[in-house]
């Protein structure tokens, strides 16, 4: 049979391309730059590919899909598009398609992919679409961010286990949560765990349950995070925080399916799909012993990174717009970005990744003083930010703040921590500025730093361990 294949695109420059690059390996290519004209083209003639763009003349190429793939089950399908959202990459993985790909695309990877879909259309079985829920929780349609919607996509149909990483704020719990959303779990339960907020001594029960009596305090039976997700998925959150005893029991609990309450004698299956994310780098923390090779192996199934905020300014103004819209919703004033209020957000460094620009654009809701926001009502909020410790992500209080209530209520305003995690969230915040603050004063020097906090050196080393304070972060005055 001629290696026959269908391309249907509307822009003629790149169907020009496309079409010269695979007949130049033998294939022979018709194409059209529409719905109807695919229709025909499918109608009179057998083709081993199908190679179509989503934004046609006459309509949208994914929709109208389930006919073609009711009368073509075996037909592969190679899905190209502009609107490079994790929407359109999702609708293009719930057609059973072979392969999406955002443009602009690498043309010998698209050649190479006809070939290997040409080459396994005998055992290429489309699944049953599916319906999509509304209001995916990732934004942004970035060159970056177009390899992290592939990556969901391949996962959705599959329980293998994901590892997000990525630097602290760029969206990790996100990705976790639309691959639940998204995947055959969705009707189940998203139980989520910051492994770091929980004390080590206690981390064993909350994960895995503890029996009645199985240590002070346990006055009944207490069902752990694997339980509680049963059907759905488990998000372990900052697991290089770990401790490794931890580590062991939750490396045997992935290896056989099984876990043990502590203080129990009964293995109970569990039944969840593992997501774990950290924004840590677990190889040199595998070479000082501090975190399992065999467990990272186990968690690094899929490995999913989230790129940096910085890595993806070209996504600043849609994300800014999305959190103006979300301020809105929660009751805020209704603001509109200019264009050139978003230029000037999107040559901002934003260390505090994604969840820094959100903080800022909630304050921005809510300080501006008119509707539409330019770069004039930017510019004066970003005064304050200049000289704070690490980020607008980190900073507890504001300028304005003249005690303690104010600045609490500020920073509760401006974080909205989860239920659970404000205590752990507010300690870290008001920690670290503090911490900087008094080492600046003594450059650098611990003990000193130690006295004058009046706690004890050795605390003090931890809690700046935890808070991944280094010589390097600490101000100096020359």
């Amino acid at each position: 049979m001629t290696k026959r294949v269908l391309l249907v695109e509307d822009d003629a420059s790149i169907a020009m391309v496309i079409t010269a690059a695979l007949e130049a390996e033998g294939f022979a290519v018709d194409h059209c730059d529409s719905i109807a004209g695919r229709d025909r083209f499918l109608a009179g003639n057998r083709y081993r590919l199908l190679l179509t763009d989503v934004m046609l003349t006459d309509g949208d190429g994914i929709e109208t899909l389930g006919p073609v793939l009711a009368a073509h089950p075996s037909l592969p399908i190679i899905i190209l598009s502009a609107q490079n959202t994790l929407d359109t990459a999702v609708r293009a993985s719930e057609t059973g398609a072979f392969e999406y790909f955002p443009k602009p695309f690498d043309l010998e990877e698209l050649i190479r992919t006809v070939t290997q879909a040409i080459g396994k259309a005998e055992a290429s079985e489309p699944d049953q679409p599916q319906d999509v829920p509304e209001g995916l929780p990732l934004v942004g349609r970035s060159a970056a961010m177009q390899a992290v919607y592939r990556m969901i996509t391949r996962v959705l149909r599959n329980d293998l286990t994901v590892l997000i990483l990525g630097e602290s704020g760029t969206g990790k719990e996100l990705v976790a949560e639309a691959i639940h959303q998204l995947g055959n779990r969705r009707t189940g339960p998203f139980v989520a765990v910051n492994t770091a907020a929980i004390p080590a001594e206690l981390i064993e029960s909350e994960l895995f349950g503890h029996e009645r009596g199985a240590f002070t305090g346990a006055v009944a039976r207490s069902i752990g995070k694997f339980e509680q997700a049963s059907g759905g998925t488990l998000f372990l959150d900052e697991i290089g925080d770990m401790p490794m005893q931890a580590q062991t029991r939750l490396l045997r609990a992935l290896q056989s399916g099984r876990i043990r309450r502590v203080g129990g004698r009964d293995e109970i299956k569990v039944d969840c799909r593992i997501v774990a994310a950290t924004n840590r780098d677990l190889l040199p923390m595998i070479a000082a012993g501090t975190f399992r090779e065999d467990l990272y192996y186990r968690l690094a199934v899929v490995p999913i990174e989230l790129p940096p905020l910085r890595e993806r300014a070209d996504d600043v103004p849609a994300l800014s717009r999305h959190f103006l819209a979300k301020a809105a919703a929660e009751g805020l004033p209704r603001r509109q970005l200019t264009q050139a209020g978003a230029d000037l957000l999107s040559r901002l460094p934003w260390r505090g990744n994604v969840r820094e620009l959100r903080n800022f654009i909630y304050r921005l809701a809510l300080l501006a003083r008119e509707e539409m926001i330019d770069a004039s009502a930017i510019e004066p909020l970003l005064a304050p930010a200049e000289g704070m410790p690490s980020s607008l992500a980190e900073a507890p209080v504001s300028a304005a703040s003249s005690d303690f209530a104010s600045a609490v209520d500020h920073w509760m305003a401006m974080h909205a921590p989860q239920p659970g995690t404000v205590y752990d969230a507010a300690l870290a915040a008001f920690e670290r500025p503090l911490f900087l603050k008094v080492l600046g004063q003594t450059g650098g020097n611990q003990l000193r730093a130690a006295q004058i906090l009046g706690i004890n050196r050795n605390t003090l080393r931890k809690r700046l361990s935890d808070l991944a304070i280094t010589l390097d972060d600490v101000p100096r005055h020359d």
